[in-house]
């Protein structure tokens, strides 16, 4: 009745030269550039060029230097970096001076400004480009054209079928062209056959990887470049303005200009945190925000909000991320005589996870000894938001339940006029000399809010007036993160498309047969091995076989490889 032939048939002649077209059908469903058979001794310079330019734009060495770019920066990630963290550089030379030494010839400590990681980016950029430009144009030819017409002989393809039906050729190849149209199939007459292909979201998606990781690449040197990032510790009441002398630390890329910074200003209205009181998570923050008043640009109507962690204030492009939090103890500072000559909250850095902080008083001008002598006065301060008793400098919780300010008082030169840079958290000691109590030791007292410590020998007093709280805020501008994040995103879908959809081309051919009945051939082509070009081959003999079934012919047998419905099974060798 109908008949299935599955591979090369046993005792087939080979192919004739013109059955060459099925090897180029095949072909055609890649836009991978094809590799040159050219002989490489006595190209010419021309010829290596040629040659090196295929290598360099090829999928296999754009995936090396992807590689190599993943490879190069680890170093970047372990090693402290000079536009990060300069401080951290200079400790690890003087910690391991001779494989610093190591580390500056391989430009190790400035990894992503680096000679050769900057090779590695542009060589990759130039490949990825070189790569999907002639795809993308091979590509958009393709999709002009029409799918090739059938190979003369079917059934050389790795999936194919047959059988005999009454029905007219004519008749057959309508059915299957409404058919594959209906599967979302490109098809059309092609003489006595009907071409189809499908899956070009597969090629559009491996381009779409490709093209995004250009994107990406291009995102991230945008960003480096153009990119900004300051920190400003503000206690509550004051305020912030975004030029660059406001910052207490910045960095930026290499093209950045102040005149790019964001115009706006905010002030620290209320720091608020609350914390676990009992259990397992004791003193673990509930409650992380900071209240504050801001405008933007110069004359901005002042509008409040609030800033929590992980959701910043956004202002044009910049984000303003709370990102620490601290406590700081008003102290008022006089002389012998009873007049201030300090008063101000002196924010302190936290020192563990219940904010025992650390921090220096000093009072640089405007006091004088009881001698009447000007001298400069000192304090080493520590702050216990929840004292615990005793003599053990911590604090037992984050929140203020118990405040102690613990200080130790200095006098002399703080050396504040030698030019030197110095922290404003630390004390140098080199010129100064305790006060001493009455039993001749280094004079130290614990001070609650509203008590008083008086200095020996009628040379003034300090006094613990209360407690503000301060937040810490980073500011950042990193252009091209937009881009960046939706070429991430185009990226993981178009990597998927090009692994789980596969092109394929299928042929449907009728013709009569040398005894009048029309012979339905149909054959599936797959870019590469997978059942599922014959299993989709076989429902679509199945559907076409019942709009034209097959003949009654006593003196065949029953078709191999074909069921009653027509469903098609393919086995063999690929065409040749």
């Amino acid at each position: 009745m109908s008949k299935t032939t599955t591979g090369t048939p046993t005792g087939e002649a080979p192919a004739a030269p013109d059955d060459q077209d099925l090897s180029a059908a095949g072909s055609q469903l890649s836009t991978a550039p094809q590799e040159s058979s050219a002989n490489l001794p006595g190209m010419g310079v021309i010829g290596w060029a040629r040659w090196f330019w295929r290598q360099l734009t090829s999928m296999r060495v754009a995936l090396l230097l992807l590689l190599l770019l993943a490879l190069g920066a680890i170093p970047g990630s372990l090693i402290p970096q000079t536009g990060t963290d300069a401080t951290k550089v200079a400790d690890f030379r003087d910690a391991h001076e001779t494989l610093a030494s190591v580390y500056d010839k391989l430009g190790l400590f400035h990894v992503y400004s680096s000679v050769w990681f900057s090779a590695i980016y542009i060589l990759l950029f130039v490949s990825l480009i070189g790569c999907i430009v002639p795809r993308t144009w091979q590509f958009v030819g393709q999709l002009r054209g029409r799918p090739p017409g059938a190979p003369k002989r079917l059934t050389r393809l790795p999936a194919y079928t047959t059988w005999r039906t009454e029905a007219e050729p004519e008749q057959v190849r309508e059915a299957a062209l409404a058919l594959l149209k209906k599967r979302r199939f490109r098809a059309h007459l092609a003489g006595d056959a009907v071409a189809a292909e499908k899956g070009y979201l597969r090629e559009i998606g491996n381009l779409a990887f490709h093209i995004a990781l250009i994107v990406m690449l291009t995102a991230f040197a945008w960003g480096q470049l153009f990119k900004s990032e300051g920190n400003k510790l503000v206690v509550e009441g004051d305020g912030f303005s975004n030029t660059l002398i406001s910052y207490d630390d910045f960095k930026s890329g290499n093209l950045f200009s102040t005149d790019d910074l964001e115009p706006f200003s905010f002030v620290l209205d209320k720091f608020t945190g609350t914390y676990e009181l009992t259990g397992p998570n004791k003193g673990t923050p509930r409650t992380y925000q900071a209240a504050i008043t801001y405008s933007e640009g110069a004359y901005g109507k002042e509008k409040k909000t609030t800033v929590k962690v992980n959701e910043p204030l956004e202002i044009g492009g910049s984000k303003v991320y709370l990102t620490a939090h601290g406590y700081a103890p008003v102290v008022t500072v006089k002389d012998g005589k009873g007049n201030v000559v300090f008063h101000n909250a002196v924010p302190l850095l936290p020192l563990d996870s219940n904010v025992t902080s650390s921090g220096v008083v000093k009072v640089m001008d405007g006091y004088k000894n009881a001698k009447g002598v000007s001298e400069q006065l000192g304090f080493q301060a520590f702050f216990l938001p929840t004292y615990g008793g005793g003599t053990t400098v911590s604090s037992q919780f984050p929140a203020m339940l118990n405040p102690v300010l613990n200080l130790e008082a200095f006098h002399g030169d703080l050396g504040v006029d030698s030019g030197i840079p110095q922290s404003v958290y630390q004390l140098n000691k080199t010129n100064m000399k305790g006060f001493k109590d009455s039993k001749g030791a280094q004079l130290r007292k614990n001070l609650k809010p509203g008590q008083t410590m008086t200095l020996p020998n009628g040379a003034g007093s300090i006094t613990y007036e209360g407690t503000k709280q301060w937040a810490n805020f980073q500011v950042t501008q990193q252009p091209g993160s937009g881009w960046a994040l939706g070429g991430a995103v185009v990226a993981i879908f178009g990597l998927a498309g090009s692994l789980f959809i596969q092109r394929r081309r299928v042929w449907v051919r009728a013709v009569k047969g040398a005894d009048g009945v029309t012979v339905v051939e149909m054959a599936g082509l797959g870019r590469s091995e997978s059942a599922k070009v014959p299993e989709e081959l076989g429902a679509l003999a199945g559907i076409l076989y019942d709009q034209a079934p097959g003949a009654p012919d006593s003196s065949e047998a029953e078709p191999d490889g074909v069921s009653d419905s027509g469903a098609a099974t393919a086995e063999g060798a690929e065409p040749n």
